[in-house]
């Protein structure tokens, strides 16, 4: 192992067992591991957020088949490269099987033309097209390229999951033993834990720590958490507000408030915030939501008359305070992922990753209210909205 190379780099995964994470695809009984372990593998797309094992597990699969193993990323490669790629996969001489697994790093990024290129091979079987991609894929990526594929939806890496990973980083050879290292477990935990789930990131994070701290007197690299802080900075955005998670993002913000729950709405403002949207963008939404939720059920709710309705009113800072808290959360804490059923799903297809499987529409039921989960599961029972004496809750819908 060549110790120059970044420590990301180093100790990605050789084999299936040294893989890290993804257990509901890659369970010893799941069709994945089994189809990798039998060197059986069909044309896949692997859909996920940056550093949850994509490329990780690319490596995997070229390190266990016999076939031609190709690499293209999408950023730096055309339509000659993958024709080149195809002669080299038909070049019986130099590969007796006439076929290759060919792995397309953010195959999002390939035009219809480039996408269009691979086709033919692909249905023809000289291809078993490996994609990878942080943005949706039914969105993304051929519709002829996806009935083809099997997809495969990757998570975001827990906090245990990253923590095992920066472990192993400290422990092994390939790693960071050689440089004496004493660090708490609760400072690899907090890393782990700003890092959001993208193992790249806890392991530039603490690699930065350890080759910037000079060695002490007894002969260690001590990284404190103040340390560790500094060099992973704070906690990752939640969300890319371009991506797929800004769209789950705020079909959860509206399906909470529909569903009267003032927590989970003031959380996923709150994670929309910390992301860096738009506050107007925030604030439509809330007016679209009065307008079509709220109605004539509440008229006050609909801005018109508002600035002396708002003059006028008696005065509270509980939704102040509750925004404040939940940014801080946010900011601070693993407060897990959203919940399936009330992610954004507009495109068929997207039920099969349970993507708003089960959600249940609050306006069908009596009162316009069903009991129902919104925040995730790691804040369930989290108050952020507490009303004062101020607030007259006789005129509220159910609030969780």
């Amino acid at each position: 192992m060549d110790l120059s190379q970044p420590l990301a780099y180093r100790m990605m995964p050789q084999t299936l067992e040294e893989y890290v994470g993804q257990e509901h695809i890659l369970g010893k009984d799941k069709i994945l591991y089994r189809t990798i372990k039998a060197d059986r593998l069909s044309s896949i797309i692997l859909w996920g957020p940056p550093g949850c094992g994509k490329t990780s597990l690319a490596k995997v699969i070229s390190n266990t088949t016999k076939y031609k193993f190709i690499k293209l990323n999408a950023v730096t490669s055309g339509v000659a490269d993958i024709k080149n790629a195809i002669v080299d996969a038909q070049n019986l001489l130099l590969n007796p099987s006439g076929k290759c697994i060919l792995f397309i790093d953010e195959i999002h990024r390939f035009n219809k033309l480039q996408q269009d290129a691979l086709l033919p091979y692909v249905e023809k079987g000289v291809v078993i097209l490996i994609g990878a991609t942080t943005e949706n894929p039914y969105f993304e990526v051929n519709k002829a390229l996806i009935s083809r594929s099997m997809v495969f939806k990757l998570n975001e890496l827990s906090i245990q999951n990253v923590y095992a990973v920066l472990k192993n980083a400290i422990n092994k050879e390939e790693g960071l033993k050689g440089y004496n290292i004493k660090i708490e477990d609760s400072t690899l935990e907090n890393i782990a834990i700003t890092s959001n789930g993208d193992v790249r990131t806890a392991l530039n994070g603490l690699e930065v720590a350890v080759l910037t701290t000079p060695i002490e007197k007894d002969g260690y690299i001590h990284i404190t958490d103040e340390i560790a802080k500094e060099c992973v900075q704070t906690r990752k955005a939640v969300f890319d507000k371009g991506g797929d998670s800004h769209y789950d993002n705020i079909s959860a913000f509206i399906k909470s408030i529909r569903g009267s729950d003032p927590d989970a709405a003031v959380f996923y403002l709150a994670r929309a915030l910390n992301a860096g949207e738009d506050p107007m963008f925030m604030a439509r939404r809330i007016v679209i939501s009065a307008s079509e939720d709220v109605g004539m059920a509440n008229p006050m709710a609909i801005l018109s008359e508002a600035a002396i309705y708002v003059a006028t009113s008696k005065k509270s800072n509980a939704s102040y305070n509750a925004i404040n808290t939940a940014i801080e959360d946010v900011s601070n804490k693993d407060t897990g992922t959203i919940p399936m059923h009330i992610r954004n799903a507009p495109v068929d297809g997207m039920e099969k990753e349970g993507y708003g499987v089960g959600y249940k529409y609050p306006h069908d039921y009596p009162n316009h209210y069903i009991e129902q989960q919104y925040l995730p599961d790691k804040m369930i029972g989290t108050k952020y909205f507490v009303p004062d004496e101020n607030i007259d809750t006789s005129n509220f819908g159910k609030i969780n």
